[in-house]
């Protein structure tokens, strides 16, 4: 996993959030992988940093920074310190959010809905917030959001997890066709169900859970992490230099049934 001189993002400094664990993890190495410096950033210090220390062991570099992205001081520090570490900011993966607990719409608390907004709608807004001026002053690059399959149909019982998956994908059209002359270019990823820790817990509480994300699946199987973290690097890469707005949909075909 040491950076490589040809990879598909060599000499490009990429921030990933949520990196500690799942798919935010899998895009960290992806991007060290092809050649890029990476800013390993999650709400979890410790997690953060055993991905950044995976890296370096890997013979690339990176750095981990914590921090809460629902927190614009924090966000703006986290960006703030990609510069002072790597002198750049090229890629960025807006991944870290979460489902939450959910139920019927109007049962959810509205403590609850709020929390999820900002986790998985809000901290997209205040990421490329900061972001994008940065990529913009240095004549381009790319960002890729995490939306999700919430993003694109109905999900009963996590109505707020739909809506700012929803809301993730408006963001993203409306932030690239608002930066389409400043080279920095703005995709979604929606992955599917992904064999994440987070996923695996959730599978666990109940067979019938289990089984009823399975039968979701065409392929009969989960995504793997790796899947959706190719798929990111695509999309930061230069061999999608004329992709930009679009919903890059990674579900074994799940949303297509």
């Amino acid at each position: 996993m040491s950076a490589q001189a040809e990879g598909l993002v060599a000499g490009k400094v990429a921030l990933v959030t949520g990196a500690g664990s799942g798919i935010g993890r899998a895009t960290a190495l992806a991007f060290a992988r092809e050649g890029a410096r990476v800013v390993v950033s999650d709400l979890d210090e410790t997690a953060g940093k055993t991905v950044a220390d995976e890296i370096a062991r890997a013979g690339g570099d990176a750095r981990a920074v914590a921090c809460d992205v629902t927190d614009e001081a924090q966000v703006e520090a986290l960006v703030r310190a990609a510069l002072d570490a790597f002198g750049r900011l090229d890629c960025a993966h807006n991944n870290a959010g979460g489902p939450g607990q959910g139920g019927r719409m109007h049962e959810i608390p509205t403590q609850e809905w709020n929390a999820i907004l900002a986790l998985n709608l809000t901290s997209v807004f205040l990421c490329m917030k900061h972001e994008i001026p940065v990529m913009a002053r240095q004549g381009g690059g790319a960002i890729v959001n995490t939306a999700s399959g919430a993003g694109l149909v109905a999900v009963p019982l996590l109505a707020h997890y739909a809506a700012a998956k929803h809301g993730v994908l408006g963001l993203t059209k409306t932030a690239a066709i608002e930066n389409a002359r400043t080279g920095v270019r703005v995709n979604a990823v929606c992955p599917g169900s992904v064999e994440t820790p987070a996923l695996r817990a959730h599978m666990a509480k109940d067979p019938a859970i289990a089984k009823g994300i399975l039968a979701t699946q065409p392929g009969g199987r989960l995504g793997r992490p790796e899947e959706i973290a190719e798929s990111v690097v695509w999309l930061c890469s230069e061999r999608a230099s004329f992709v930009t707005g679009e919903s890059f949909v990674v579900d074994g075909g799940a949303v297509a049934r």
